[in-house]
C-alpha cells in the first residue's frame, strides 16, 4: 500500500512540472527613493546662472560640453548631495522648457528588468553616462521622459558628498516636481501600479474639477505632482503648472532673503505670499524662462491634514497633444 501511495504522488507531482515550468518568475521592483533631478531646457545660460546660482544661492558645481569643443550641453545646480536641477540649451526657440525628471534607484539594472517585465519600454542594456552613475529614460503614457538613475561609488555624485552646497542656498530638499498629465487614469497606472508610488493626496482648485494628485515614491517622502487639466495650456502655463517646488521651514523669512537679491533680468515678478489650498504657505518665482520655482513650507499652517478633493478628473480629449 505504501509503495502504491508513493507511486501516486511521484506521478502527480510529473504531471505538475510542465506547468510549474510554464509559470514565469515574477520580478522584484527594485527600490525608488527619492526624486534626483529636474531638466530644463533654457533660452539663455547666462541667465539661467543669474537665477539659479545668484539668486537661489545654489553651487553649479560642474558641466558637461560637446566632445572636443567649448559649447555647453548640460550644467548642474546642485541642492543637496542626492538632488540636482540640470539646465540645457534650448534646442529650438521655443520649445516647452521641461525636459524631464528623475528617480534615484538602488538598482538600474534591476529596475530595467523589471520594467520590461511590466511591458514598459526599456533600453536593452545600461551603461555608465559622463558623469559615472548608471541611467536611462522610460517614458510614461502621458509622454513624459522619466529617468532611472542609481549612483555609482565612482560617479559624480558619491564623489562630491559634502561638497559644493553653500549657506546661500535658499533650500536643501526639492520635496517634489510638477508634472502636466493630460490622462489620470494612465498616468495612475504607470506610477502608482508598476513603479509603486502611493497617493498622498488629491485636491482641487475650484471644487468642481480636480487640479492636482499627489503621489510619493514608494521607498522615501519625496513625492511627484500631476498637474491635470482640460484644455490645451497656452505656453505661458506650462511654465507655470511643470514646476519645481523647494521647501523652507519659513517662506516669510525666504522671501525677505531672496528680495535683498537681485531678481535676474527677464524674470517675472514673484507673487506675494499665500496659503494654497494645501494650507502650505508659498511663494512663486519664475526663471527667465517662465518655470516656476514653488517655495513651500513643508507643513500646514495649522499642522492638521488637508482632505481629499471628491471632484472628478477633468478630461482631455484633444487628440495628438503634445507635452
Amino acid at each position: 500500500m505504501n509503495r502504491r501511495f508513493i507511486t501516486i504522488i511521484m506521478l502527480t507531482f510529473a504531471a505538475l512540472l510542465p506547468l510549474q515550468s510554464q509559470v514565469k518568475t515574477e520580478v522584484k521592483r527594485p527600490k525608488i527613493m527619492g526624486v534626483a533631478h529636474v531638466a530644463l531646457y533654457v533660452k539663455n545660460m547666462d541667465q539661467a546662472r543669474a537665477f539659479y546660482k545668484d539668486l537661489l544661492g545654489f553651487a553649479e558645481p560642474y558641466s558637461l560640453k560637446k566632445t572636443n569643443s567649448d559649447e555647453l550641453t548640460l550644467t548642474f545646480f546642485k541642492i543637496n548631495d542626492r538632488q540636482l536641477i540640470e539646465i540645457f540649451p534650448e534646442k529650438t526657440p521655443d520649445i516647452d522648457r521641461f525636459y524631464h525628471f528623475a528617480v534615484e534607484t538602488d538598482d538600474a539594472e534591476g529596475m530595467r528588468q523589471y520594467l520590461a517585465s511590466k511591458g514598459i519600454k526599456v533600453p536593452e542594456k545600461i551603461s555608465a553616462g559622463r558623469t559615472g552613475n548608471l541611467n536611462y529614460f522610460v517614458t510614461d503614457p502621458n509622454g513624459i521622459i522619466c529617468e532611472i538613475v542609481q549612483y555609482t561609488p565612482n560617479g559624480w555624485t558619491m564623489q562630491n558628498l559634502g561638497k559644493d552646497m553653500p549657506d546661500t542656498r535658499i533650500s536643501r530638499h526639492m520635496p517634489h516636481v510638477g508634472i502636466m498629465v493630460a490622462d489620470l487614469d494612465s498616468a495612475m497606472k504607470f506610477y502608482r501600479d508598476i513603479l509603486g508610488f502611493k497617493e498622498t493626496w488629491r485636491g482641487s482648485s475650484n471644487g468642481t474639477l480636480l487640479s492636482w494628485v499627489n503621489l510619493k515614491v514608494p521607498d522615501g517622502d519625496d513625492y511627484i505632482e500631476l498637474m491635470l487639466f482640460d484644455k490645451e495650456p497656452s505656453t505661458e502655463r506650462k511654465g507655470t503648472m511643470n514646476h519645481i517646488c523647494l521647501a523652507v521651514e519659513d517662506v516669510a523669512a525666504s522671501g525677505k532673503i531672496l528680495q535683498g537679491r537681485k531678481l535676474p533680468e527677464g524674470c517675472k515678478l514673484t507673487t506675494a505670499m499665500k496659503t494654497g489650498i494645501n494650507r502650505k504657505r508659498q511663494i512663486n518665482y519664475y526663471d527667465a524662462d517662465g518655470t516656476r520655482v514653488e517655495i513651500m513650507e513643508p507643513k500646514t499652517v495649522d499642522g492638521l491634514p488637508v482632505p481629499l478633493s471628491p471632484a472628478p478628473a477633468p478630461k482631455f480629449v484633444k487628440k495628438n497633444f503634445k507635452l
